[in-house]
């Protein structure tokens, strides 16, 4: 149910019936290579939460689209201090429990929110006294595949959530699959203060063999997973998962 589409008598009742949890899609502003748009990160997150909520009956709130992509300069980013973004959705949670929403799902869609979003539970709970819990998810943590940036999973999840891609565009980018761990490290390491020191093109990964169907298959799997785990604490009230 996505709350934006509701109407304020009907959803209070809704509220006043139900015990809802709200779901908050958290993605970015930033470049994806040639061959993926700017709101990549927003795209997908709001697809997988979306679907999410769906399942679970929660309520959808708009996405934030704005995130902490500053290590993508000089390539394009609108970018957010990640204490902006941090204090932005610690007080949609507060004004949430105002509503009698108690419960609330951060799903974050781009790497570097990551570190800013994890506090967030901590500090709700410390402000709320304990009234609100808060959960924080990066949806590529519900997935077996390897994470990359424009490269073959997310070019495939876009693939299948939007016409917005070009393939024609797609190229080959950092590939690590045949370096040691200890090389990665430091790869990713270097990616997250300065993106293009690591890949040049933007791309980290190889975008060239992305399909729908690869795309469909990786979304059922994350969703799934979602799913199990946001059920999970709901029932659970003291579990910690944060991922």
């Amino acid at each position: 149910m996505e709350l934006k589409d509701q109407f304020d008598p009907d959803l209070r009742k809704i509220i006043k019936k139900q015990k809802k949890a709200a779901v908050i899609p958290v993605g970015s502003i930033e470049q994806h290579g040639a061959h993926l748009p700017l709101s990549t990160d927003s795209d997908i997150v709001t697809d997988i939460a979306k679907r999410t909520a769906d399942r679970c009956g929660f309520l959808l709130l708009p996405t934030i689209s704005y995130g902490v992509s500053f290590e993508h300069a000089p390539l394009f980013n609108l970018s957010v201090r990640g204490s902006t973004l941090q204090k932005m959705i610690t007080e949609i949670c507060i004004s949430l429990l105002k509503n009698d929403i108690r419960t609330v799902f951060i799903i974050n869609g781009h790497y570097s929110n990551q570190k800013f979003l994890q506090h967030i539970p901590v500090i709700v709970k410390r402000q709320t006294r304990g009234k609100t819990r808060v959960f924080v998810f990066s949806y590529w943590h519900f997935m077996s595949q390897r994470f990359d940036h424009a490269g073959l999973v997310e070019t495939s999840l876009m693939r299948a959530i939007s016409n917005k891609v070009n393939m024609k565009k797609a190229k080959r980018g950092l590939v690590t699959d045949a370096l040691p761990k200890h090389k990665v490290a430091l790869l990713n390491k270097l990616a997250s203060e300065s993106f293009t020191r690591a890949t040049k093109s933007g791309v980290w990964g190889d975008p060239r063999r992305a399909t729908r169907r690869e795309g469909n298959r990786i979304r059922t799997e994350i969703v799934r997973n979602l799913v199990k785990v946001c059920q999970t604490c709901l029932t659970e009230k003291n579990r910690k998962l944060h991922h």
